[in-house]
């Protein structure tokens, strides 16, 4: 294979029901995690559900994370998705099960990219990170 980068797929369980639940806890720690993991945010989107649980996204310019909760089981599905080798996703898994009080913690990790009989990992390419101007709400 060649490698474009590494994805942990991880399930909490027995979290705090409540930081489950919590829209923006669990986005302040998802962009936390980022910044832990030496990645770079482009955008976070996150949205709640009635009656219960929040599912989010944070698109970094290394690839993505994103979270799924169920707050009634005390479970969190997070994907770690990150290419290059200046990023490390056990640092960020690692913080937010700590913040979410996970008393379990299942890590699977696979290498993504495409398929060839050589094995070897292909560099991120570069990035230029641009900024957004926002004008006044019309």
């Amino acid at each position: 294979m060649k490698v474009l980068g590494r994805h942990l797929i991880v399930e909490y369980a027995s979290c705090d029901s409540d930081k489950l639940n919590n829209l923006e806890y669990l986005e302040t720690i998802m962009n936390e995690a980022v910044r832990k993991s030496g990645a770079t945010i482009v955008r976070s989107v996150f949205h709640r559900y009635n009656p219960q649980g929040v599912s989010g996204v944070v698109v970094i310019a290394e690839s993505h994370f994103s979270i799924h909760t169920w707050p009634e089981y005390g479970y969190a599905a997070i994907d770690y998705f990150t290419c290059g080798e200046s990023v490390d996703p056990t640092r960020a898994r690692d913080y937010v099960a700590e913040q979410l009080g996970a008393g379990e913690v299942v890590c699977k990790e696979f290498e993504r990219g495409i398929p060839s009989d050589v094995h070897e990992v292909i560099s991120h390419k570069n990035f230029e990170t641009v900024p957004i101007k926002v004008g006044p709400a019309r």
